[in-house]
This record gives C-alpha cells, structure tokens and sequence, in this order.
C-alpha cells in the first residue's frame, strides 16, 4: 500500500504527518504550512523525511525494550514500532480565555500487542505553539507495564542546515539552569559543545552515536535544578524551536542524533531516571504529562519565548488578579523572617499601607506556638518540624490574628496568609491522627525529610483536611490572599496507599492530585489570590502557572544580586504573574533604593522590607515608585518581553528587561551593578520612527539619555553604582 500524509493545522504552525500502513504514523516535520514539503510535489524529500522521523508516540514496556539500538536513549522501543494508524479526528473548540482552539487527535494500534495509542495536538490560530499529550490503553487480555512513554517526540530538525554544515555546530541548546536564589541562568552551546557528535557511523549501517543531551528533573521540585524549558536554535538563522514539560513534577527531556539527523523527546516521568513504572491492567489507561512546543523561523531563542509567553497566557485559568495586579507587602523577606506577632506586625501595617499596598500576607511562623526566635540545633525556626494544624498561636497574637486582619482591612488592604499545605511536621498531633494511607509511604515505612511528612493527595483524608484548613482561613479571618509554599523535595515517591504503585507512578498520582485539589480550591473561592512558591523558584513550572495567579520567582535576599534574576523572570514566568521582591531597608542609599524598586517594576511587586523603620524620604521614593507601577500595570498581562542585552548573566555588571506594551509602548529597566561602566549602549532594534526616550522611575543621581533614532540604539548613563532606572518609549512622539 502506498504511503499517504495527513496535512493539518492553522495560519501560524502546521504539522506533516506520514501514515505508513506497514509501520507507525511519524510526525515528519512542524513549522509553517508553506515550508511544508509537498508529497504529491517531492516525494523522495517526505520518503527521506520518513525514514529519520520516530513514531508520534514512542513507548517502551517491560519485556519489549528497544530495536536497532541499544543504550539509554528512549527512542525505538519496540511496542512504538508495532503501532499501525487506525484514524484521526480533528476538532475545533475554545480555550480559557474564548480564543479558537483546534485539536488533532490520531489513533494507532497494535491488536495483538493489545496496545491502543492515541496521540493529541493543539494549535490556536496566530501562535506559532503545538501542546501535545498521549494516551496509551490496554485493550488486551493481560497487564502491560509501561516504562516510557513520550508527550511529544519529533525528528528531522537539522534537515534545514546546509550540506557543508555539521548539525553539531549548526545547531546550539540553550538550557536554563535554575538553582536556589539564582533562577533562570540560561546558557548556549552548540551540541558539540554539550557533548553530541556526528561519529561517522550510520554510512555502517548504524543509527548514530547512542549518546544523547539529556535534562531530567527527579522529585517533587519541578525546577530546582532545570527549568523544564530548553531551545534548540540554529546558529546561522535564528530558527528555533522551544519547549517546555507543563508538569509539577518529574519529568526529561532529550536531544540525540538519529541516522545523521537530530530528534528532540518530551516526557514524564521514567523507568530509568525516575522509578516509574505504570501497570495497564485489561482496560486501563495512562495520560502523559502535557507538553508545548514553539517554531519561530528567525529571532532564535527569544523570539520563541515571546511565543511561548502567548501560549502560557491563553492555557491557564481566567482570574480577575491578572487583571488587577495588586501591590502585596510579605512580611517575610528581609522584615519578620518567619517572626510574626501583633506587636511586630501592626507598625507594618501601617507603614505598607502608606507606601502603597493593596494586600497585606502575613507570612511563615503566625502559628508557632514557640517562643520567637526559637531556632533547633541545625537553625531552623522552631515551628519548622511542628506545622501542619495551622492554627494562630495565641502567645504571638494575645488579642488573636483576627486583630491583625482587622488592623489590615482597616488600613484598606485586603488580609493574606502563609501555609505549607502538602507537608506534616513529625511534632505535628496531626502527624498521629491522620491515617498513615494518607502520608508518601515506601515499604510500609512512612517518609520524612528535614523534619516533615509529606501528604499524599489521593487520599481523602490528606485532601478533606486541607479543604477544611482553606475554609476555615478564609470563613474566620476573611483573608482573600494565600501564599502557598513547599520547602521540601520528597524524592523518587511513593507506592501509595495500598503499597502497589511504583514509587514514580504515585508522585505523579499526587501531582495530578495536587493539581485537582487547587482547581477545587479557586473553584470554592474564585476570588482568592493564590500564590505558588516553593523554595523560591523550584516549582516554577506550567502546570501550576496555568492555575494560580502569581507567583514568587526567588529567595534572594540581596538586592545586589536580584537584578540578574529579575531581568530573567519573563523567560518562564509571564510578567502579571512573576513576583519579585522589592525590599526597602533604612540603610539603603537612595540610589540602591531605586535599584530595589526597578528590580521589581516589570513584573509583580512583592513588598517587604521595613518601610516601618524608612525615612519620609525614603519612604517617598517606595511610594513613588508604587505610583508609576499602578500607571501602567494594567498593560503587563499582555506585555512581551526582550532582552536587548542577551539574558542577564549572574555577574553582569549591565543588565536590561524590555517589554512591548499593546498601546505601543515600550518599559526598558537598566541595571549598573558592581563597580560596572556608568554609560551602557542598549540596542531595540524593533522600535518604530517617531519614539522618545524618558525616564520613568530613578531614584539617586539623575539619569542621561541619548536615545539615537536612527540607529534604533539608546545610550544611557547611571552615574551612582548599584542604580537603577525604569525608562518609557512613548509611541508616536516626535
């Protein structure tokens, strides 16, 4: 039978599908629909294209492994060979926000393997994204255990370079290394470079090199070594292609070559990294995590982000905070630091109102019942192994919390709190009432890590006690804020309540289940803001940004170094969304209070700091820098960022944050950290005649500008060290 093709997708991106009848249905190529090969026109270009392209599903079960090849790369698994199309079904439907929304969905089998795969794809119209998922289905007679399966798996991506260039140089990987206090460190390398070679091997008859470039997350930290994000780019162009794993949990990704071409494999969690394994038995089915991809044909990495940035923004949960953006003062940063009480808190109050504040969160500790400043041998604070009941301690409110909820809504702010909803302390009563079932167990031996139990969210009674907790917060104190944390990394997983998962399988049971118990949540309370943070950024991850509202990007303390991160921020997190710390100390100068402001003007702003303890002329800058941010922020939720002076290195000494505004605006924050060159040349090549350059929000030694029209460049310059500006192109001036 001859080989037939499936054409399908919209104005932005397209895919080209082959339908072999004597092998699996292969994704040939994504991009533009008329950069698509032709069959019908070059049939020889799609026979080659086939020939290097894997199957839309790869999948690997125990007892079936892999053909062709051998090593630890998840491509060629013998069950994916087996699968033959059996149909497809294309729909058109609406995303979160009402926008158009086209699915393709192929189906593919194996009868006598028992095995049914159906793979999913969704494009919207003007967004150059593809999300895609799998599902895998037993419909045979005996179990099948899964050891791999894909979320999106695509070959032939160095078939655009020229002849005379070698993938490995003709293509580069930008990865984000994303470490405690440090997030959003991206870099770029070509594969050869991160250590993928062209060895010469597939004129012998062999695939390619075994080798391959793999990223993996492994635990319940999504982020806390990579950010679940990587671009393959070639280097001549700009062409690129960006994705990420939308999960909250484990997950890998790799890169390897393949009969001298390159693929690019999406997933979950693994047998080989993660210790999963999912048993199918007759009748079962197993969803992968969702991936997204973006393909932008120039601008390379950053251009696919700013494709990226729509697709977050059109995938996640309507809430009226992306609209509002309110200003939030934290009392932990920098302030309290985890030592709350109402003789502490109620100046604050005060003073965060006075700045500009529009919530007020009071952070981790306004249930310890322990004296303040109780710290363990290892100084942790000594509420850190105790947690879980959250209720007010009344040696920290003698006139209860309600007095300090009381003094906020005064002040005209709405009341926030802090909680650790997934975690137990070992000290906790309800470590010992809560049924063990409820609890990550392995072996029947329940987990602990730093002090803490972790809950399993599957378990009705883990769940019903945390929906009583947010019920009870919100009915007794009124709070309409809640900045949930999560400070421990619990590992592989667990086998469940009834010992029979893998460990793997039941975190991602719990993570599925986390996710479902926050939509539950907002779907209670669907005026609650509610933060994601987990140690800082080590969940910065998809899954959970396309459902709460804001979240809290890092834990970094010095201001000196948050720039770099800050500038960063818009890479992962979509601004409206990104909070980032903005803390005022008295012992700041006036110009490092600028750099403190600005750090936190092109996203969300995170107050905190002691503006109870500031100068009226230092509280005045803190207020009016507040004020600019409220003349504007109504346009960040459709903001798209750049990077005029590449992505911010830690130790740069100039950074720079760009975002295009909808009413032809453009906000540029510049940084001069570190003993670094007063005047700095900043490019915005994409700004339009007719624009003018002024300054916004400096505090210190005034700024000079040369904004040079032609050569669409500005040359600034900052005469105090660790400054700052916010600098506003207006269109149409001129």
């Amino acid at each position: 039978m001859p080989l037939s093709h499936l054409r399908w997708g919209t104005d932005a991106l397209a895919l080209l599908i082959s339908l072999d009848p004597a092998g699996p249905p292969r994704l040939l190529a994504v991009g533009e629909d008329a950069a698509l090969p032709d069959p019908e026109r070059e049939p020889e270009r799609c026979a080659l294209l086939a020939h290097r392209a894997l199957p839309l599903v790869e999948v690997q079960t125990a007892g079936g492994g892999r053909l062709g090849t051998s090593g630890k790369r998840h491509v060629d698994g013998a069950a994916a060979r087996g699968l033959r199309y059996t149909g497809h079904t294309e729909r058109d439907g609406t995303d979160p926000t009402g926008g158009l929304v086209r699915t393709l969905a192929v189906t593919m089998a194996d009868e006598r393997a028992g095995l049914r795969v159906t793979a999913r794809y969704t494009l919207r119209p003007g967004t150059p994204v593809v999300a895609s998922e799998a599902v895998v289905e037993n419909t045979g007679d005996t179990a099948v255990t899964l050891e791999y399966v894909s979320s999106f798996a695509l070959a032939n991506l160095a078939r655009r370079l020229p002849d005379d260039q070698c993938w490995e140089d003709g293509l580069a990987l930008w990865l984000a290394a994303n470490p405690w206090s440090g997030e959003f460190r991206w870099a770029r390398a070509t594969l050869a470079e991160r250590g993928l070679h062209d060895v010469g091997m597939v004129p012998f008859g062999q695939t390619g090199s075994k080798n391959r470039v793999a990223v993996t997350s492994a635990g319940s930290w999504s982020s806390s070594e990579y950010l679940p994000t990587g671009c393959l780019e070639e280097t001549e162009t700009g062409r690129a292609l960006l994705w990420q794993i939308e999960h909250n949990g484990s997950w890998h990704a790799e890169l390897g070559d393949r009969l001298g071409d390159v693929y690019l494999a999406l997933a979950g969690p693994t047998d080989r990294e993660h210790q999963w394994r999912e048993r199918l038995a007759p009748g079962d089915s197993f969803r992968t995590v969702p991936a997204a991809v973006a393909l932008v044909t120039g601008g390379g990495c950053e251009a696919a982000l700013r494709a990226m940035t729509d697709h977050r923004r059109s995938t996640r949960r309507p809430h009226p905070d992306h609209q509002r953006l309110p200003v939030v003062f934290n009392d932990f940063m920098n302030s309290l630091m985890g030592e709350p009480s109402t003789e502490a808190l109620l100046p604050l109050v005060d003073a965060a109102a006075e700045a500009g504040a529009e919530y007020f969160c009071v952070d981790a500790g306004w249930y310890d019942a322990e004296p303040p400043g109780t710290v363990d041998p290892g100084g942790v604070p000594g509420w850190w192994d105790a947690v879980g009941e959250w209720r007010e301690s009344p040696t920290r409110f003698p006139g209860g919390l309600i007095e300090v909820m009381d003094r906020v809504r005064g002040a005209g702010m709405v009341p926030g709190l802090w909680l650790e909803p997934e975690v137990v302390g070992v000290r906790s009563p309800l470590a010992a009432t809560l049924p063990d079932e409820a609890f990550f167990r392995r072996d029947g031996q329940r987990l602990t890590e730093w002090g803490r139990h972790q809950l399993d969210l599957r378990h009705p009674a883990a769940r019903g006690h945390l929906d009583a907790v947010v019920d009870r917060l919100v009915e007794e104190y009124g709070v309409g804020y809640l900045k949930l944390d999560y400070n421990i990394d619990i590992g592989a997983g667990t086998d469940g309540p009834d010992g029979t998962d893998s460990p793997g399988a039941g975190l991602l049971g719990h993570n599925r289940a986390y996710l479902d118990w926050l939509d539950g949540l907002l779907d209670r309370h669907p005026e609650l803001v509610v933060e994601s943070c987990a140690a800082g950024g080590s969940r910065t991850d998809h899954a959970i940004l396309s459902r709460l509202p804001i979240h809290s990007v890092t834990d970094q303390q010095d201001f000196r170094l948050l720039p770099a991160i800050a500038a960063a921020a818009p890479s992962a997190v979509t601004p409206e969304q990104g909070a980032i710390w903005a803390y005022p100390l008295p012992e700041q100068t006036e110009a490092e209070l600028g750099t403190v402001m600005v750090s936190a003007l092109l996203g969300r702003v995170h107050l905190s700091g002691r503006p109870d303890l500031l100068t009226k002329s230092q509280l005045n800058v803190v207020r009016r820098a507040l004020d600019t941010y409220k003349a504007y922020r109504e346009l960040l939720p459709t903001a798209l960022p750049h990077w005029p002076l590449g992505f911010p290195g830690w130790r740069d000494g100039q950074l720079a944050l760009a975002l295009t505004l909808a009413d032809g605006r453009t906000l540029l924050a510049l940084w001069r950290r570190d003993g670094a060159p007063e005047s700095m040349t900043v490019p915005l090549p994409w700004l339009p005649r007719g624009h003018r350059a002024d300054v916004l929000f400096e505090a210190g030694p005034g700024v000079a500008l040369d904004w040079d029209e032609t050569g669409r460049t500005l040359h600034a310059t900052l005469p105090a060290d660790h400054s700052a500006a916010l600098i506003a192109f207006e269109a149409g001036v001129g």
